[in-house]
């Protein structure tokens, strides 16, 4: 019985090793922080129907993992330069190439077919996203600093799927939605290349907007897109789909997050500059569901008021 019960224990402890490497590969929790963006864009049109929000999901993080698990791939000799990704499964020798693709395959496969049961769009898509994140972004990382534009269409699109999921239209509301969140990924990554430059240098990757690293012409950038980012913020409510609590609730959080990349421009600190990244993360899902809140607060008052709920 001990026997079998100490047998039992290594296959589980094998099990949950296994499990953890195949997360740390696909990025597992910056996955999760995709298909909420995601989410947001597909409750904003006014989808609702529970296994669509399953296939969003579900599909949505497959993709997305697959997408990191391929970067790594790419990126398996430059990652073991780097402290922050040396102990990644490929550096450290616990998974091989061949286990990495069949992991991808796994991954992408049933993940575009899940975004294919809620439209066409949704899944060419996921599909567009994958492939310009895989094949452009990630090799041109080590040519040229234009590799963040190129990054941030596919880093845009979580949203515009949502919505084109819940709408079955490319439209102004799904492109809307794609440029709050393009013009977002500049002072957020930028922000991450701050704080990660020295590990980036030893890779040969320049990220920052100045090939300089961190200067005054970088955080300027930064503090720029991040001036930008409060009149793209405020888009749902100037076209009038949402109310006067987006201006003052997303108005508020964008000035926020401008006046901590102003500090930045002020003191050149990796310390502020990784206020700002956690801010970034911060302020995305807040927004996204401020708008999804603001929308459909009429909706949940109608329906409140029409049980009697609200007196």
């Amino acid at each position: 019985m001990r026997t079998f019960a100490q047998s039992l224990k290594r296959v589980i402890m094998g099990i949950g090793k296994k499990v953890k490497m195949y997360m740390n590969f696909t990025k597992f929790r910056l996955s999760a922080l995709v298909i909420l963006s995601a989410l947001s864009g597909y409750l904003f049109v006014g989808g609702h129907d529970g296994l669509e929000m399953v296939y969003l999901m579900a599909g949505g993080l497959l993709v997305t993992a697959a997408s990191n698990g391929s970067n790594q791939i790419w990126e398996r000799e430059l990652d073991v330069l780097m402290n922050r990704t040396g102990k990644r499964p490929l550096p450290m020798g616990e998974m091989s190439v061949n286990e990495g693709i069949t992991v991808i395959a796994v991954c992408l496969l049933p993940g575009l077919w899940m975004l294919y049961q809620l439209n066409l769009g949704s899944m060419l898509l996921g599909l567009a996203a994958f492939v310009s994140y895989v094949f452009i972004y990630t090799p041109m990382k080590r040519i040229s600093t234009w590799a963040v534009f190129i990054g941030a269409f596919p880093g845009a699109l979580p949203p515009m799927i949502g919505a084109v999921a819940g709408s079955d239209s490319f439209g102004l509301v799904p492109g809307v939605l794609f440029f709050v969140q393009f013009v977002w990924q500049f002072p957020h990554f930028w922000a991450i290349a701050w704080v990660v430059y020295d590990d980036y240098q030893q890779a040969g990757f320049s990220l920052l907007p100045s090939k300089d690293g961190r200067t005054k012409g970088s955080a300027f950038q930064i503090m720029i897109y991040s001036l930008a980012l409060i009149p793209f913020s405020l888009l749902p409510w100037l076209m009038g789909w949402t109310s006067d609590i987006t201006l003052i609730v997303a108005g508020s959080c964008s000035i926020l997050f401008f006046l901590q990349s102003y500090k930045l421009f002020l003191s050149l600190t990796i310390a502020d500059a990784k206020k700002l990244m956690f801010a970034s993360f911060i302020w995305l899902p807040v927004v996204q569901f401020l708008y999804v809140f603001d929308r459909k607060l009429p909706e949940i008052l109608d329906a409140l008021w029409q049980h009697g709920t609200l007196f």
